[in-house]
């Protein structure tokens, strides 16, 4: 009996342990709750904010993992199919959808982008509207709308619960709108040039009057850093008088200690909130706002 229990026991905790490190992300259903799947990290905050206990909330995007990189596997992809909505960021980011929509799927697809002024990045290769630079979490403002996007599908989809989304919605925008007074009046009498890793900053460098200048001239973190790349931003940053280079969690952080080197400065980060953080969006940008400070103020 002893060895039958133990023939028992083993493989269903083989079973137990796969599940749970498989499908960390995802919690328990509730048939009662709405089904929501949020793309990538800010969002799935947002979702859970927003939602609190009427939602069952999934991260589609595992730990670790960069949205630019990210493709669904069929596992994902059933689980979406299962939802009763799914919250992107739209304008490209998620190149997958595409293949969701043909595949029928029947809940809503949640595109924050909606009511958002578009920048079109100068190294797209045509004029749609999915080919646009897609950060505009890093914008406060645009955050606030992208909370109202997903506050307003919630309501759609559960309309009995719609005074409980909607007032959990403005209580966060509120604090959203703090952090871009905090912002605001914090750099408003600092220098105006900095240099990111990648183009990541456009809609928050337009919104708080900054210029941004970039390591790699794409809204995509992988671009080619060249030896005339690396000659062309330390004449920038010798130009602009500029001591201190950003890197992001994510990268390897060479490139942008050479360029310091190069300059008598230093190296900070100033992260675009792809990846999963134990810190909130509000505390990841307060700290961007910090080392910001640190460089231009």
């Amino acid at each position: 009996m002893a060895i039958i229990a133990i023939l028992i026991v083993i493989p269903l905790t083989s079973v137990f342990v796969y599940t749970t490190n498989t499908n960390q992300l995802f919690t328990n259903n509730d048939n009662s709750k709405l089904k929501v799947i949020s793309s990538f990290n800010p969002l799935h905050e947002f979702s859970q904010i927003v939602g609190q206990e009427k939602i069952d909330a999934t991260l589609l995007v595992p730990v670790g993992v960069e949205p630019h990189d990210w493709e669904p596997t069929i596992k994902d992809v059933q689980q979406m199919q299962k939802s009763d909505l799914i919250v992107i960021n739209g304008i490209g980011f998620e190149n997958w959808v595409d293949d969701l929509t043909e595949n029928d799927y029947q809940g809503t697809i949640v595109n924050t982008s909606k009511g958002i002024v578009i920048i079109k990045s100068i190294h797209d290769e045509n004029d749609s509207h999915e080919s646009g630079d897609p950060h505009i979490w890093l914008n406060p403002i645009y955050a606030k709308k992208q909370v109202e996007n997903i506050a307003l599908a919630f309501s759609n989809t559960d309309p009995e619960n719609r005074e409980f989304y909607m007032i959990n919605a403005a209580k966060y925008s509120e604090e959203l709108h703090e952090l871009d007074l905090k912002i605001r009046n914090e750099l408003s009498a600092c220098s105006k040039d900095f240099i990111a890793f990648h183009d990541a900053f456009s809609y928050f460098a337009d919104e708080y009057d900054l210029n941004q200048h970039t390591i790699v001239q794409t809204t995509d973190s992988h671009g080619e850093v060249t030896a005339k790349t690396l000659e062309n931003v330390i004449s920038k940053a010798r130009t602009l008088n500029i001591k201190v280079i950003f890197s992001e969690e994510t990268v390897n952080t060479k490139t942008s200690q050479i360029i310091a080197n190069e300059i008598g400065g230093k190296v900070l980060v100033l992260s675009p909130l792809e990846i999963v953080s134990d810190d909130n969006y509000i505390s990841k940008m307060t700290q961007n706002l910090e080392n910001l400070k640190e460089a231009l103020c």
